[in-house]
């Protein structure tokens, strides 16, 4: 496990932060809360008697005391466009690994472009979208892929009951469409592509007990920059079921409601992923509840098997590129139940 080494956490008292200090404490790591706001902070710390570093991206000496003699760094800040560039390079001065949680198609795109050679330069690891949207889909879709090494198509649907978002994924996705102009993204003919229209509708039948299903296609998560950074795939779609479209997009949703003591929503999810080569297809599924805290056991293991010696490789990698995809999924058990 953690063994005590020290894990810095970027915006640690953000609603996704909490869950990853939380999931770094249950596995024996040192947390290291660390953000913009220093009241915020104190106060977690003093919660958790945990050692804290504010720290501004406008900053970099503030982020390398922030890094200082730790072991990674887990990026859960948002927007990303923002704060995913400056952590990075504070990473790379400082030698150690970088994960993030984006959700950012446009961030998690210029993480790849613009740290890859830095990154292998400096043999360090960048994991961007190690989370429930990007992280997990990929890991899915490497696993049902198996020993093929190309496909022809990746689809990745999701079937949430309801999407109430955070602060945080309002200000990401305001950025988003900002920097789209009113466009939208799809992952086609091998690359990203912008498009005029509205995405189409659709009806996906998802796995009992859940079912036909009518979905948003062409809803496009980060899984259509991790998937085909790694996999031979020319095309990757994703979609989402109209009820959790509608709620994410409504100004007037509230924030997520904690149901147990662990802070978790009583949100459920189902993310079903297909791949298709010719006239053969392959399936992964994933089951689960509260995708923010989902989160946070994908981020730390990923954290946990890079500093245990069980990465593949450096550079600005995807989830699947860089781990065994079967078997970090088992790992994820009992958050996550997967069936391939």
């Amino acid at each position: 496990m953690g063994a005590g080494l020290e894990v810095a956490v970027f915006g640690a008292y953000g609603h996704t932060g909490r869950f990853v200090v939380a999931e770094l404490l249950e596995r024996g790591f040192v947390p290291v809360l660390s953000g913009r706001n220093a009241g915020r902070l104190g106060a977690q710390a003093a919660e958790h008697g945990l050692g804290h570093r504010p720290a501004s991206v406008d900053d970099p000496a503030s982020l390398d005391r922030a890094l200082a003699g730790t072991a990674a760094v887990i990026n859960c800040a948002g927007p990303f466009a923002t704060t995913a560039a400056p952590l990075i390079e504070a990473a790379l001065r400082a030698r150690i690994t970088y994960v993030d949680v984006a959700a950012e198609i446009e961030a998690n795109a210029d993480t790849f472009t613009r740290f890859a050679e830095p990154a292998r330069a400096r043999d360090v690891l960048v994991l961007p979208a190690m989370a429930f949207y990007g992280g997990l889909g990929d890991l899915l879709a490497t696993a049902a892929m198996g020993g093929w090494t190309a496909a022809d198509e990746v689809h990745v649907a999701y079937a949430l009951d309801s999407w109430h978002p955070t602060p945080g994924t309002r200000a990401s996705g305001a950025v988003s469409r900002e920097r789209r102009g009113g466009r939208r993204l799809v992952f086609a003919n091998g690359r990203l592509e912008h498009r005029e229209d509205a995405p189409p509708a659709a009806r996906w039948t998802f796995p009992d007990p859940i079912g036909h299903r009518d979905v948003i296609a062409e809803f496009t998560m980060a899984d259509v920059v991790t998937v085909p950074s790694h996999l031979s795939v020319p095309e990757v779609r994703t979609y989402m079921t109209v009820e959790a479209a509608t709620d994410v997009l409504a100004p007037d949703t509230p924030a997520p409601t904690a149901v147990d003591d662990a802070g978790r929503s009583a949100q459920t999810f189902l993310v079903d992923v297909l791949v298709r080569s010719g006239d053969a297809e392959r399936r992964a599924v994933a089951r689960g509840q509260d995708i923010y805290a989902v989160t946070a056991p994908l981020a730390v293991e990923a954290v946990e098997r890079v500093l245990t010696g069980r990465a593949k490789a450096t550079g600005v990698l995807s989830a699947g590129a860089v781990f065994e995809a079967a078997d970090f999924l088992r790992a994820l058990s009992p958050h996550v139940v997967v069936e391939v």
